[in-house]
């Protein structure tokens, strides 16, 4: 079976890798430096699963930047380009996957067409009116940033959803969709559920999903900065609150905020769901991650340091992305009162950053430094603990 991958981002290149191990894949993307990373079985981004499998396994993978010849031959095209959101528009900007359509449309309309990104409830079934592709598909992703293609190999469900008026070839598409991604997982006791659902449905699943994570995130940040406004040992009430087996122990490890490519947009675009209906903790939640930058910020310049050390621009550890990552807000707040920033960032090869010095040589960044902020604590900053600022408490993402 040939499929085409449109887009080489975590979600893209995770699927490219996983489907390759059966099935012939190519894998589309615009930037031809990635396209020869990947045929030289080279991984631009942080993660270990695909930088195994690219340079261990043995791959039917191929990747170029002529997306019509790779869907004019693919029996299945997924599609995984960003949609960023649009503040003026107040909705997720899906261009990206329009111009994929519009080719797929030229060239192979009676291909599967699966959108794997992120978009608004309602999207699939306006897209089916727009173009002659009688078998298109969403299909939620749910994938960390760093651990994709694990993330793939172990998923927690397979979800599909048809459009509105589908008929039953379209269910048996998305049904076959879906076991090629349950076929490719490493999971069989038991097998990872899959559910066929109606496109608003899926596209819906997606958003609630991640608005929940982030208002646990939201949540425990609150909590933190209650402790720490009235100096108490936030991890003793995290663990006394996480041994009730309905609130649980993950994913309660206190940040500078929710941050990263999707959860910030994808709170928005539920925000934006949401007018005309009813609702408090939509906005609170994304209100609050605002709150907890301007409280760290805050608690940061009490020290009154002459010089803030910023331990990293990345979202998270074992990542290499700063998009939207949690510290650049405090950033701005610690820039806009005059505070003077220098940032560690060991990816980031220039001197400067969107106008933060960049100092790289470790020495020299921890003896200018007042004070060090990391969002996530590292080993490498104990010889320096007595200058860091984290709320890191259990050393997790």
């Amino acid at each position: 079976m040939k499929l085409a991958v449109a887009g080489t981002g975590y979600v893209g290149l995770s699927l490219a890798v996983l489907l390759s191990q059966r099935h012939h894949v190519t894998a589309v993307d615009i930037v031809q430096e990635k396209i020869n990373q990947i045929n030289s079985r080279k991984s631009f981004v942080t993660d270990g699963e695909i930088e195994q499998f690219l340079s261990e396994k043995q791959l039917n993978l191929t990747a170029t930047v002529d997306g019509e010849s790779a869907y004019r031959e693919a029996d299945f095209i997924i599609i995984a380009t960003p949609t960023d959101f649009d503040l003026e528009k107040n909705c997720f900007d899906t261009s990206s996957i329009d111009e994929v359509l519009k080719v797929v449309e030229k060239v192979n309309p009676a291909a599967t067409v699966i959108i794997k990104s992120t978009v608004p409830v309602g999207f699939l079934d306006e897209t089916v009116k727009k173009y002659k592709i009688p078998n298109l598909l969403f299909s939620p992703e749910f994938l960390r940033e760093g651990r994709a293609l694990y993330d793939n190999l172990h998923p927690s469900r397979i979800i599909v959803g048809v459009p509105a008026d589908a008929d039953e070839t379209a269910r048996q598409k998305a049904g076959k969709f879906a076991e090629l991604l349950q076929e490719a997982s490493l999971d069989r006791s038991p097998l990872p559920p899959i559910m066929i659902v109606q496109a608003k449905e899926a596209e819906s699943i997606k958003l609630f999903a991640n608005f929940f994570l982030a208002l646990r995130v939201a949540f425990f940040n609150e909590l933190d900065t209650y402790a720490e406004a009235h100096g108490l040992n936030a991890e003793q009430i995290i663990r006394g609150v996480s041994l009730d087996p309905r609130i649980g122990s993950h994913y309660n490890n206190p940040s500078f905020g929710y941050g990263g490519y999707c959860l910030p947009k994808d709170t928005m675009q539920m925000f934006a769901n949401y007018e005309g209906v009813p609702n408090d903790i939509i906005k609170a939640v994304i209100d609050a991650n605002e709150t907890r930058k301007d409280f760290i910020a805050f608690q940061i310049m009490r020290k009154n340091p002459k010089v803030v050390g910023i331990y990293r621009l990345i979202m998270k550890s074992g990542s290499d992305n700063y998009r939207a990552s949690a510290v650049q807000g405090v950033m701005q707040r610690l820039k806009e009162a005059a505070v003077k920033i220098i940032v560690y960032e060991p990816t980031c090869h220039d001197s400067h950053w969107h106008g933060y010095k960049v100092e790289n040589d470790w020495e020299i960044f921890t003896e200018t430094a007042d004070i060090i902020v990391a969002n996530r604590f590292s080993p490498e900053l104990e010889i320096c603990q007595a200058k860091v600022y984290t709320r890191d408490i259990f050393g997790e993402n």
